[in-house]
């Protein structure tokens, strides 16, 4: 297929463009990091530039697009002006999806565990509560919004916390950690927030088997299938890297001055199995990321 993804050289985007560009011809699109797409069929333009990705569009012709690129988590989008978060993940995101019905082409849109309300209990599906509390995840559930109001050719993923080691210049809370417990330094971690995380790694893997499906106009948590504290996490990467426990530091939100309190945004995939895909456990995928590292 010709696959066309936006955000390549972001943390997600260079794991898909390893794996995508096995069986796929991919064009990758990054603007201001570069990370791995100069090895693969790529293109530099700002995602917010309309023109350009219509050209894009015209001369690519892509079967499938996966929409990354965006403003990706609270502290990035509350330090911007807010009319440029809503331009970035908003408005460009229905750009997209106006190009993906206009083309024919199928948009896997990455949204977010955060739009759930975090106060209603554990392992929730995909009809429980919508309460995002950050501008981020406001715009992102805009973005779905967006979407639906478009056109019924997409594949709108709630992602959990993704874990895993960052390419280049990506990093994610877990490369941190890791980079502190290698060092001998503790790390403060959350016990009173639940998240079922996802190997970044994994989800590059379980994306390119959702494309290979004949799925669409449906939403998906698209998480991992155990529920587990920030601080669990970490006991969890000690086990397997032999770092000592005692690095690990718990806090609770609060303490932390966290402004966004979350407390649980456990997700169920139950919907997303019965189409076949299964994420690894924790423990499986945080052993196969470190054999090499």
């Amino acid at each position: 297929m010709k696959i066309f993804i936006t955000g390549g050289s972001g943390l997600i985007g260079q794991y898909l463009n390893i794996e995508l560009s096995k069986s796929n011809q991919i064009l990758t699109q990054y603007n201001t990091h570069v990370g791995n797409c100069l090895g693969f069929n790529s293109v530099k333009t700002d995602i917010c530039d309309y023109n350009n990705l219509s050209k894009i569009f015209e001369t690519f012709n892509p079967d499938v697009v996966i929409h990354t690129a965006a403003i990706s988590n609270p502290e990035k989008a509350d330090a911007m002006a807010a009319d440029l978060v809503y331009e970035i993940n908003v408005n460009t995101t229905q750009s997209i999806a106006e190009l993906c019905d206009k083309f024919k082409s199928k948009l896997i849109y990455l949204s977010t565990d955060l739009v759930y309300a975090g106060y209603r209990g554990s392992m929730l599906s995909e009809d429980s509560k919508l309460i995002p509390i950050s501008l981020y995840a406001e715009t992102k559930l805009m973005g779905e919004i967006k979407i639906r109001e478009t056109f019924g050719n997409y594949l709108i993923l709630r992602e959990a916390l993704l874990y895993g080691i960052g390419l280049n210049h990506a990093r994610n809370n877990f490369h941190l950690m890791y980079e502190k417990l290698k060092n001998g330094n503790e790390v403060v971690l959350f016990t009173d927030q639940f998240r079922t995380p996802l190997s970044v790694k994994d989800s590059a893997r379980m994306i390119s088997e959702l494309i290979e499906k004949s799925i669409s106009g449906e939403i998906l948590n698209f998480a991992g299938n155990e529920r587990v504290s920030r601080y669990e996490l970490g006991e969890i990467l000690c086990e397997h890297c032999g770092y000592s426990k005692y690095l690990l530091v718990k806090s609770t939100m609060e303490e932390a001055g966290l402004i966004y309190k979350v407390a649980d945004v456990s997700l169920s995939i139950d919907k997303l199995k019965s189409f076949g895909v299964y994420p690894e456990s924790i423990s499986a995928s945080i052993s196969k990321m470190f054999t090499n590292v």
